[in-house]
């Protein structure tokens, strides 16, 4: 334990995800110990973030205005919707450069452990973008843990009584893996998406 100022700093960054006690700890004493300018910087930044960013209101994506520069971007195919969890999943998605649909962000997973159903989650928006009848493919793009798994399934069954094809990413080893490291689940899903070879 520290005195007064040191301590909240501490416990602050400790409120972080995925900034356990000592990372906060560390974190704290560099920016005790960093030039006065940079810290001014870091808070100024963290001031503008909150004040300028939001969520688009057409996917719930990260945006400066209204909607994210994916939704204005008229080039991305409206017919194609990829669903994830979070804006830093559409991020991963855009690196890939394979994908030029549109997206929409559900804004968690559903967690029963952590209280967390479809109710909390932007699935009345997602039925809502469905209406119109543009879109044609859904790829169910949730993480491949138990929470996405079940996020996936539950929005599949909601989604297939309306006639649009519904893909989910596939998973399996990754690439510069080995076999005798991969968990069971992993490797089943592996077999079950092989593809032919083309030689």
């Amino acid at each position: 334990m520290y005195e007064g100022v040191v301590q909240d700093l501490i416990d602050e960054l400790g409120r972080l995800p995925g900034v356990g006690p000592k990372g906060a700890q560390r974190i704290a004493f560099h920016l005790l110990a960093a030039d006065p300018n940079d810290v001014r910087r870091l808070a100024e930044v963290l001031l503008e973030v909150k004040e300028k960013v939001r969520f688009c209101t057409v996917c719930g994506n990260v945006a400066e205005e209204d909607q994210c520069k994916i939704c204005r971007d008229t080039r991305r195919d409206p017919a194609i919707l990829c669903v994830v969890e979070e804006p830093k999943d559409v991020v991963a998605i855009e690196k890939t450069r394979e994908f030029r649909g549109r997206y929409h962000v559900l804004g968690g997973a559903i967690s029963p452990i952590e209280g967390v159903g479809p109710d909390d989650l932007r699935v009345r928006e997602l039925m809502q973008r469905l209406a119109d009848g543009s879109v044609q493919e859904v790829i169910l793009a949730t993480d491949p843990n138990l929470e996405g798994e079940a996020t996936a399934t539950y929005l599949a069954r909601m989604l297939n009584p309306l006639g649009l094809r519904v893909t989910r990413l596939a998973s399996g080893l990754p690439v510069g893996g080995d076999l005798e490291y991969a968990d069971e689940v992993t490797l089943g899903r592996a077999f079950e998406g092989r593809r032919l070879l083309d030689v």
